[in-house]
């Protein structure tokens, strides 16, 4: 197989080349920043520096050279709700770590009472001041407000989709002072939060408020700047689809795909700029876990008179997910016309150091690299987002993702089958943040399935979400809620069973899918996010027990693997907070069951799809 490392060999080189402005102080305490001492680690704490802290090129589907990674010390402080930009800072925060994190250098609870203020500085580089700049956030939580040197430029709103903003009249040709307000009313609100509470405890936990992603400057040609790529594979076909939406294009643009190695000759290949462009792919090499093979390939925007303009490096994948029956007439889910049993664990993204953000890019990699270790094929991405390059790894490493929607609003419960009745502020929030999601996540192969709703929570008009979802995306499956109140829509059913497992009666349309089951709970002293408070669904003393008893699972799950069950979910691949559930515990410094006797036992499970 050919390895495709141009996208990770870009991403190298622009970290080491991208214009940075950090703080040059000889060690953090000087510059009076240091990770809140008394918290769990992990061992990449140690790693995270003001002078280097996730740079890497944050979006890898669409790669440009030049670029100013602004992550970082900036001033913040915690100021009441209704209080204008503070006079003096409370310090300094470490970007893009939350507040309440250990990494952040501050670990405060900023509460539904006040607001965060963020404040940096910057000069705008030389070879930028003919450009169009536009400022990005990979993620901020929840309610933002941008202003540039003085003036107001954004207001956004959503926990988890990144957003970009044009400051190139704001910004001036000096220094450039961004200044960010967020509010974030956690439990308070209506708006998507996944498992945040105010009071931490079970399996809720501790809040996450302001920036929580990546913050990056990047220069684009002013009169015209591809936007955003749209990127549809047709297996069936032999094609992929491509639009590249461009700001500023003109009658005379034209969109021309070029390649440097690989076997996909793209010679001639051009469109135009808005419109759907088929390029043909020829004897494909198909995505899957096994064989995880992406193609890279150059996007320009060029004239008329084949004038170069904008471009980008990006990638995709042949692949083809589907609902479908089997030779036994059971319905299965089917990669690539195969049949294929899809089998991981539920994935929180929780750390300790970190909370909803890995401390680097390195251990950013590390869980999806260990679930593949442990022979799963697939991760359930639980009322949470990740930043676009843990779906890139994902994509490398060849692992299925199915995407759930950050829970938020009310929790309907398992006796209100009908769901709850949103106000229009707060569907309309739901229906904004969720296409966003979709949309900005839509290009990467690993993602297999969306799930808008988690059990009941939030869970509102079904069918007609299950319908938009479904318009958004005609090329996924679509999961209409994991667990608790089904509606008969979406493609599979999908039923919870603590510790299980557990399997609903078949279907003539839909696959029957187990979304959670296990969470058998281990305590590892010195490992504990909390002494006390410790929780698991079932609880065992040693690793050699809790192996026996997680193999019983499999042993009982097998034969509903061979009866139709199309997919399962354990929970869950880490230890969180008060969870003590996870194959790992909380600071990754322990595989808590035998490694390989997991791998052996989950390669029985596929065998049993392979059979029919």
């Amino acid at each position: 197989m050919q390895k495709i490392t141009t996208l990770l060999s870009v991403s190298l080189l622009l970290a080491v080349i991208a214009i940075t402005s950090y703080a040059t102080a000889k060690d953090e305490k000087s510059v009076g920043w240091a990770p809140v001492k008394g918290s769990l680690t992990t061992r990449w704490t140690s790693d995270v520096k003001p002078t280097k802290v996730h740079s890497e090129y944050p979006r890898p589907q669409m790669v440009r050279e030049e670029w100013m990674n602004l992550n970082g010390l900036w001033n913040f402080a915690i100021k009441p709700k209704a209080a204008g930009r503070p006079e003096k800072w409370d310090g300094l925060i470490l970007v893009p770590f939350c507040v309440e994190s250990s990494l952040s250098g501050v670990k405060k609870t900023v509460g539904r009472k006040n607001r965060i203020w963020y404040s940096r500085s910057f000069e705008v580089p030389s070879s930028y001041l003919d450009k169009r700049l536009l400022l990005h956030f990979g993620a901020v939580d929840w309610d933002a407000t941008v202003w540039i040197n003085g003036k107001e430029v954004a207001k956004h709103r959503g926990g988890y989709d990144p957003f970009t903003v044009d400051i190139t009249e704001a910004a001036g040709d000096k220094t450039c002072e961004v200044v960010l307000s967020v509010y974030d009313p956690t439990k308070g609100g209506y708006q998507p939060r996944g498992k945040q509470v105010d009071n931490p405890r079970g399996i809720w936990y501790t809040p996450v408020s302001g920036i929580w992603q990546t913050v990056w400057l990047e220069p684009v040609p002013k009169k015209a700047y591809i936007r955003s790529l749209k990127i549809v594979p047709d297996v069936d076909k032999g094609v992929v689809k491509i639009t590249a939406d461009v700001s500023g294009a003109s009658a005379t643009s034209k969109i021309v795909f070029s390649q440097k190695s690989g076997d996909l000759k793209l010679d001639g290949i051009s469109g135009k700029p808005n419109k759907e462009i088929l390029v043909p792919v020829k004897n494909a090499r198909l995505w899957s876990p096994d064989n995880p093979y992406l193609y890279d390939i150059k996007v320009a925007l060029v004239e008329g008179d084949d004038k170069p303009g904008d471009s980008v490096k990006t990638y995709f994948a042949m692949r083809k997910i589907e609902l479908a029956k089997d030779e036994q007439g059971i319905n299965r889910l089917f990669l690539n016309g195969r049949a294929l049993f899809q089998y991981g664990p539920l994935d929180q993204g929780w750390w300790p150091d970190g909370l909803y953000t890995a401390p680097t890019d390195e251990a950013l990699r590390y869980d999806i690299e260990l679930i593949k270790k442990l022979g799963m094929n697939m991760i359930r991405k639980h009322v949470k987002v990740e930043p676009d390059r843990w779906y890139y790894h994902c994509d490398k490493l060849g692992m299925l993702v199915w995407q759930d929607m950050p829970n938020g609003d009310k929790n309907a419960g398992k006796g209100f089958a009908k769901g709850i009745t949103r106000t229009p502020e707060s569907a309309s929030q739901f229906h904004l943040e969720w296409t966003r999601i979709i949309k900005a996540f839509h290009n990467h192969p690993c993602i297999v399935m969306w799930v808008p709703f988690n059990e009941s929570w939030g869970q509102f008009d079904t069918p007609r979400i299950t319908k938009m979802t479904r318009k958004l995306d005609p090329k996924r499956l679509v999961n209409s809620v994991s667990g608790w109140s089904d509606h008969g829509t979406g493609d599979v059913l999908d039923i919870h069973s603590y510790p299980g497992p557990g399997m609903a009666k078949l279907e003539q349309k839909r696959a029957v899918v187990l979304g959670e089951f296990g969470g058998l709970g281990l305590p590892v002293k010195g490992h504990l996010w909390w002494d006390k408070k410790n929780w698991g669904y079932r609880s065992f003393k040693t690793r050699e027990a809790l192996t026996a008893g997680y193999l019983d699972l499999i042993v009982k799950l097998k034969p509903m693997v061979s009866k139709g069950l199309a997919a399962a979910v354990y929970t869950q691949t880490t230890d969180v907070e008060g969870e003590v559930n996870g194959l790992m515990t909380y600071d990754r410094a322990m595989i808590k069951m035998n490694v390989e006797k997991l791998q052996k036992a989950h390669k029985g499970l596929y065998e049993q799809v392979s059979k029919q």
